[in-house]
């Protein structure tokens, strides 16, 4: 048996960056954890990746994150009719 014990978890140079960019994403999205008006959420918007799942990408340019299905942000966009 090994002696090498797992040192606390540091955040890393990446960390600090990665949630800076985020912190801005934060702050230019509206992103919400429930349906618009009871209709417009991310499992019916045209940039919800996989709408028949619970959890799926948003590709909206400005977005670009996992989402829930019932959430919505002001980039909603219907899908369009084929």
């Amino acid at each position: 048996m090994s002696d090498y014990v797992i040192p606390p978890p540091e955040p890393k140079e990446i960390d600090e960056q990665n949630w800076l960019a985020l912190r801005d994403l934060m702050e230019r999205a509206v992103l919400r954890p429930v349906p618009f008006e009871g209709r417009e959420q991310c499992n019916n918007c045209l940039y919800y990746l996989d709408p028949d799942a619970g959890i799926s990408y948003c590709w909206h340019p400005q977005l670009r994150v996992l989402v829930g299905e019932q959430w919505w942000c002001q980039w909603w966009e219907a899908v369009p009719d084929e």
